[in-house]
């Protein structure tokens, strides 16, 4: 039995895992040696994006940031549906399907109005607390 077919075929095999390995071990050791180093008193600071924090950490969330994300989710699902009903439209029943494809826009935009008369999308800000 000829060993050298099997080990080449493991020599791919680590070959790849090298590879995958240097891929997730280099951004690292660039950063290391790329990224700037800071001295001083300015080190132990507390940033958030570069912008230097004010007040409590915790900081309550208003509903309305919750429920305009779950609006957003439905809608992309929505679209989502829409595209192999696209793709399949013509193939058979035009009329059908445009009637079918009418509908289901039909109802979201139902739900846009709803949640605007709601007043989901008017951004009533909290005056904030220094």
């Amino acid at each position: 039995m000829d060993i050298t077919p099997v080990l080449r075929d493991y020599g791919y095999v680590l070959i790849f895992l090298i590879v995958g390995a240097l891929f997730a071990v280099g951004p690292l050791i660039i950063a290391h040696f790329v990224a700037p180093r800071s001295f001083g008193p300015s080190r132990d600071e507390i940033y958030e994006c570069g912008i230097p924090t004010f007040g409590s950490a915790w900081v309550q969330v208003a509903v309305l940031y919750y429920l305009f994300a779950l609006i957003f989710l439905a809608f992309d699902v929505d679209v989502i549906f829409l595209f192999p009903v696209l793709l399949a439209y013509g193939k058979g029943y035009v009329w059908r399907d445009f009637i079918e494809i009418v509908i289901f826009i039909g109802i979201l935009s139902l739900v846009i109005v709803y949640a605007w008369c709601k007043g989901v999308f008017a951004w009533k800000r909290k005056p904030e607390s220094r």
